[in-house]
């Protein structure tokens, strides 16, 4: 494996009487699950991935061989951008062939977009790709980072029947629960329960054994070698509805030069105002080219855009509904087909498509 000069590696080999072959790239990009406390202010910094390997020692003795990158500089998630996306991105696709799995150590506050975004932009995955983290760092006394960590690697260890890997899509292993990552929303940060699926059943439950809900997987249709997205445009806005929205200030946000498309989370099953000003901006917005995608903002359930007349003028002047999709999926999917397409009438047709799981028909 040849060193790449934007991490350092360390390399675990497995020492288990009943080793076998198979072989996993954990990628520490930052986050909680490695931080310590700054003993001169108390606040959490980060510190090197061998301190994490200290912690646990227990991953010696996993009958896989374990090669742990990290990245360098580390990031903290709330930093993260499309930059890092495609560095993590060209990081499974040039060592897709070397390993049989993939865990990345990530952050929580963005993990749930880190997640949906790997899952749009690289094509061709059968092989695990899971991301965790934890609420609390790997160094103090109670945490819920060993878990998280020893879960997802023993998850991302295991094969099918057939002697392929048994998850072959992103997900996020948290809580003893592995989840579809294009599903997953980050919903609390007071207890360990930080991540859920509102649309769709948890894939794994980890309790003395792990419960797989192999119904419930996603196997990408893509077949050939992984390939990940080199570029990922950022001409997108967020644009969340509430009562009484000044028009000087949507106008400006609807009117940014280059704007390329807005995710629009609206009321309950995707209801927004009828205000006059606002049905005519959005209307504007999509006759220039702008490609607009209606969320809810609930949690759960999903957008019937025309099932009440308060979303009923969306479908005449051209919004999307993104049915089911969370808003880190819909951001992230709707950047990376901007990215991929020219064509935006293929993009509109793709948004309603499930491409990687992440909405029902």
């Amino acid at each position: 494996m040849t060193k790449r000069t934007y991490f350092k590696t360390v390399n675990i080999n497995s020492t288990g009487p009943n080793a076998s072959d198979t072989s996993i790239l954990l990628i520490y990009t930052g986050g909680t699950i490695g931080m310590d406390r700054d003993p001169k202010t108390g606040s959490l910094i980060p510190f090197d991935f061998e301190k994490i390997i200290d912690a646990v020692p227990e991953l010696k003795a996993f009958d896989f061989e374990l090669t742990v990158i990290s990245l360098d500089p580390l990031i903290d998630s709330s930093d993260i951008t499309t930059k890092h996306w495609v560095q993590l991105g060209t990081i499974i696709e040039e060592f897709y062939d070397d390993f049989d799995g993939f865990v990345i150590l990530h952050g929580t506050d963005t993990m749930a977009f880190t997640a949906s975004a790997l899952s749009f932009m690289i094509d061709g995955v059968h092989k695990p790709v899971i991301l965790t983290g934890s609420q609390l760092p790997i160094g103090e006394k109670r945490t819920d980072a060993r878990e998280n960590l020893m879960s997802a690697l023993e998850i991302a260890s295991e094969r099918h029947e057939s002697g392929e890997m048994l998850v072959q899509e992103v997900c996020i292993c948290f809580n003893s629960k592995l989840l579809r990552g294009n599903r997953a929303k980050k919903s609390q940060n007071f207890n360990f329960t930080a991540f859920r699926t509102y649309n769709y059943p948890s894939l794994a439950e980890a309790g003395i054994f792990i419960e797989y809900k192999r119904d419930a997987f996603w196997k990408d249709p893509i077949v050939g070698p992984a390939k990940s997205m080199k570029e990922i445009t950022s001409d997108v806005i967020l644009l969340k509805i509430f009562p009484g929205m000044n028009e000087v200030i949507v106008k400006q946000m609807l009117d940014t030069p280059g704007l390329k498309g807005v995710v629009l989370e609206s009321y309950g099953s995707g209801n927004t105002p009828t205000t006059k000003w606002f049905l005519d901006l959005l209307e504007e917005t999509v006759k220039k080219g702008v490609v607009v995608v209606n969320i809810s903002q609930c949690n759960g359930g999903t957008v019937m855009q025309g099932h009440y007349a308060t979303s009923a003028a969306l479908n005449r002047i051209g919004v999307l509904s993104g049915k089911d999709m969370t808003t880190e999926a819909a951001l992230t999917k709707l950047m990376c087909l901007l990215s991929k397409y020219d064509n935006i009438d293929r993009v509109k047709k793709l948004i309603g498509i499930p491409l990687k799981g992440e909405l029902t028909l």
